[in-house]
C-alpha cells in the first residue's frame, strides 16, 4: 500500500508535477480537439510545417520586445509572432501550390523547411541579444513549466475551445462538405486561416511542453485514437479530449517513475494508447476486421445456394447443396444460418426451402444469369464458355445493365438452352 501510494499520491504533493499536470491537460486537450479537423481536413503535415515555422516567429517577437520595449522572453509577444508566422507560411504555401507545377506537399516541404532554416539563422545571428534555447523549442520542458506558460496555455486553450464552440456548425460543414458551405455564404477561406491561426496557438503552447519534434504527435495522435472509435464527430471530439487527457496524466507519471523527459514520455504514452486502440477497436480495429473477414460469407455463395434451391424445386437438403455447389461444410452452414437471419430460407430438419423473400431475390439472380446467356451468345461467344462466364456475371448488383440487357435483345422468353427467363 506504501508502494502505490509513493508511486500515484507522492507525486500529486511536488509542486512541479501539479504545474505540468494542469498546463499540459489544457493544452493537451484543446491539442486533442481541434487535431480532429486537421486529421479529417487531412492536415497533419502542415501541421508538421506550423511546429517548425513558429521558430522564426518566436525570433521575431523576441527581438521586437527586446529592441522596441527592451523585454526579454515576453510569452505573448512570441506567441502572436509565432501565429504571424504560421499565416505567413500558409499564404506562401497556398500562393506557390496555386501559380506553379508543384504540389502542396512538396511546398509544404519547402515552405517550412526555409522558414525553420530563417528561425535558426536569426538566432544565430542575434545570440548576444536572444537567450532563446533552441533545444528547449526542440525537446520541450514540461516538468519546468513556469507560471507565464501556465497562463498562456490556459487563455490559448480557452480562446480556441471557445472558437471552436461558437463556430462548430462553420467549421463542420466546411470540413465536410465545402462547396455547400459555399454555396450558403460561408467563407471556406476564412474558415481555413482561422483554423491554421487557432492550430498555430496550440501548437506553439505545446512546444514548450513537448517540443517541436513531438508536438504533432499531440496535436495528431489522440484525434487518430479517437477516429478508430467513433465515426461522429462531437463523439471523437470528446473522446480524443479524453485521450489527451489521460496521454498527459500517464506520460507525466512515466516521467516521473523512469526519471525521463516529460514530453517524451507524454507522446510515448499517447502513442501505446493509439496502439492498444488500433489493435483493439470494436469495429475499426485490427482484430475486430481480421474476425470479420475470418467470419465473412462470400456474397456469390449465399446466391449460388438461393438459385440452386430453387433449381431443385424449392427444396434441397444441406448435403446436396454441399455436393453441387462444391463448397465446405462449415463455410455452407454459415452461409445458411445467414441467409436464415435474414428470411431468405428456412431450414426444417435437413431440409432447406426458400420464403417469398427468398424465390424473388433467387429469381432476380436466374434472371440475369439467363439473360447474360442470351446476350454473351449473341456477341459470338462459344457455346461451351457462355454458362461459366454468366455465371460471374450473374453476381454483379446492376439492375440498370441487366435491364438494359433485356431492352437490346429485344424481352426474350427463353435463354440459348431454351430454359424460362424469369420477368
Amino acid at each position: 500500500m506504501e508502494n502505490l501510494y509513493n508511486l500515484f499520491i507522492d507525486p500529486l504533493h511536488q509542486t512541479f508535477f501539479q504545474k505540468a499536470l494542469l498546463g499540459g491537460s489544457l493544452i493537451a486537450i484543446a491539442c486533442g480537439v481541434i487535431g480532429c479537423f486537421v486529421i479529417l481536413r487531412r492536415m497533419a503535415f502542415l501541421g508538421d510545417a506550423l511546429s517548425h515555422a513558429m521558430i522564426a516567429g518566436v525570433v521575431g517577437g523576441y527581438l521586437f520586445m527586446k529592441v522596441i520595449f527592451s523585454i526579454e522572453a515576453h510569452a505573448p509577444a512570441m506567441l502572436i509572432g509565432s501565429v504571424i508566422a504560421a499565416l505567413i507560411t500558409v499564404g506562401l504555401i497556398s500562393f506557390v501550390s496555386q501559380v506553379s507545377r508543384i504540389k502542396e506537399d512538396a511546398v509544404i516541404g519547402i515552405m517550412y523547411c526555409g522558414i525553420f532554416a530563417s528561425g535558426v539563422v536569426l538566432v544565430s545571428i542575434f545570440r548576444d541579444y536572444i537567450h532563446v534555447d533552441i533545444m528547449h523549442f526542440i525537446m520541450g520542458d514540461i516538468l519546468g513549466i513556469t507560471d507565464s506558460e501556465l497562463w498562456v496555455a490556459a487563455i490559448v486553450s480557452a480562446f480556441v475551445l471557445t472558437i471552436l464552440m461558437f463556430f462548430y456548425r462553420h467549421l463542420q460543414l466546411a470540413t465536410f462538405d465545402p462547396i455547400m458551405a459555399t454555396s450558403i455564404g460561408i467563407s471556406v477561406a476564412l474558415i481555413d486561416y482561422s483554423l491554421t491561426a487557432c492550430v498555430s496557438m496550440v501548437v506553439v503552447s505545446a512546444v514548450s511542453m513537448v517540443g517541436v519534434i513531438l508536438v504533432v504527435g499531440l496535436l495528431i495522435t489522440p484525434a487518430a485514437t479517437a477516429y478508430l472509435l467513433s465515426d461522429r464527430l462531437p463523439r471523437m471530439m470528446a473522446l480524443a479530449a479524453l485521450f489527451s487527457f489521460t496521454s498527459v496524466v500517464g506520460g507525466l507519471y512515466l516521467s516521473v517513475w523512469l526519471d525521463s523527459a516529460g514530453g517524451g514520455a507524454i507522446m510515448l504514452f499517447c502513442s501505446f494508447q493509439f496502439f492498444v486502440i488500433f489493435l483493439l477497436a470494436p469495429k475499426y480495429g485490427y482484430f475486430s476486421k481480421l474476425i470479420r473477414r475470418w467470419n465473412m460469407i462470400p456474397q456469390s455463395l449465399l446466391e449460388d445456394i438461393l438459385t440452386s434451391v430453387l433449381r431443385s424445386g424449392n427444396q434441397a437438403s444441406s448435403e446436396s447443396l454441399r455436393l453441387y455447389l462444391k463448397s465446405s461444410t462449415k463455410l455452407l452452414v454459415k452461409g445458411v444460418n445467414q441467409l436464415q437471419r435474414e428470411e431468405l430460407i428456412i431450414k426444417t430438419g435437413k431440409q432447406i426451402k426458400l420464403t417469398d423473400k427468398g424465390k424473388e431475390q433467387a429469381n432476380k439472380i436466374i434472371r440475369a444469369h439467363r439473360l447474360w446467356e442470351s446476350y454473351l451468345e449473341a456477341t459470338g461467344m462459344p457455346a461451351n464458355e457462355v454458362h461459366r462466364a454468366a455465371h460471374h456475371l450473374e453476381h454483379l448488383k446492376d439492375e440498370a445493365a441487366i435491364n438494359y440487357l433485356d431492352n437490346k435483345l429485344g424481352h426474350p422468353a427463353h435463354d440459348p438452352h431454351g430454359k424460362k427467363i424469369p420477368q
